[in-house]
């Protein structure tokens, strides 16, 4: 695989970058920074990033049929318009948690809103446990609680025949499974179908291809990795030159680029001064698979 190529397209220094998004529509990159509380946009024509500041934690961004952007901002569902910079909450979960807030988020085929919840992190990584939940907000804008009982809820994504969902729980160290029900939205039958080895540390964001794949970002583990969920079998490792790989999603023109975000939070000036680009969103080429588009928030 000497063709991958890995460049740092926007080193921004985010304290937690996250939840990278390809807008089709805009040609631009969406992704969030969840401590430094903005919402992104980065053009690859302009090479320039665009941030919109929040008031609370944003830890997701999705798009919208109407064209505009739905969020996960502290314990809320929320809507973006753009140009006008204007958050509108849709409706908070938690109310009885104030030291929670969301985390990862996607929208499934049929148009529904996915995101978890965890505790806030004392120190990267390090939180209260078992105080996070997986919702879905419906185009209704009615929602659902799956599960309790999560510590960081993160990575998700469907299958191609749309029968599965994959969900990552950061600190279960494992990639698991669910049947899956599109046109209920229902879960059930969780199974882990990859177990993080060592050097791959921690399991963060996560998206598919469309050969059926996982690709996961590790956390920590300065990666991402292709998974087979068939098999359970890792088939490639892509090392990228910061520790703290967050996400990735596919974009570009045929969505054969890769893009991954990055994070800064809990690293020292030694640690930064040896990983410039901690923090940047990072763009792999020549990887010789392409991705599925994101699906658009129906409500």
């Amino acid at each position: 695989m000497s063709s991958v190529r890995i460049e740092c397209v926007a080193n921004e220094g985010y304290g937690i970058g996250e939840s990278p998004v390809w807008d089709e529509r805009e040609g631009a990159l969406l992704c969030v920074d969840i401590t430094g509380r903005k919402v992104c946009r980065w053009s690859p024509v302009t090479g320039q990033t665009q941030a919109i500041p929040v008031d609370a934690p944003v830890s997701s961004v999705a798009l919208q049929k109407s064209g505009d952007y739905v969020i996960t901002l502290g314990t809320r569902f929320a809507a973006l318009k753009w140009k006008e910079e204007l958050v509108t909450t849709i409706i908070q979960v938690e109310k009885d948690k104030p030291n929670n807030r969301f985390n990862d988020g996607k929208v499934d085929p049929a148009g529904r809103y996915f995101a978890g919840t965890m505790a806030e992190e004392i120190r990267p990584a390090v939180l209260e446990r078992h105080q996070g939940s997986l919702y879905t907000l419906f185009s209704d804008l009615t929602v659902v609680k799956h599960f309790d009982q999560v510590d960081i809820s993160n990575g998700l994504d469907w299958s191609l025949d749309h029968k599965t969902f994959f969900y990552i729980d950061s600190l279960s160290y494992s990639v698991d499974a669910f049947d899956y029900d599109l046109q209920t939205g229902k879960i059930g039958n969780r199974r882990s179908i990859y177990k993080m080895e060592k050097e791959e540390s921690i399991p963060d964001g996560m998206c598919i291809d469309t050969e059926g794949k996982l690709w996961i970002a590790c956390y920590d583990g300065g990666r991402v990795i292709r998974l087979d969920p068939e098999t359970g079998k890792r088939l490639q490792t892509v090392k990228l030159p910061v520790d703290k790989t967050t996400s990735c999603c596919f974009g570009g023109k045929d969505y054969s680029e890769m893009y991954v975000t990055s994070a800064s939070d809990g690293m020292d000036k030694e640690w930064l001064s040896r990983q410039p680009q901690a923090g940047g969103i990072f763009k792999i080429t020549g990887l010789g698979v392409k991705g599925v588009p994101p699906y658009p928030f129906a409500g």
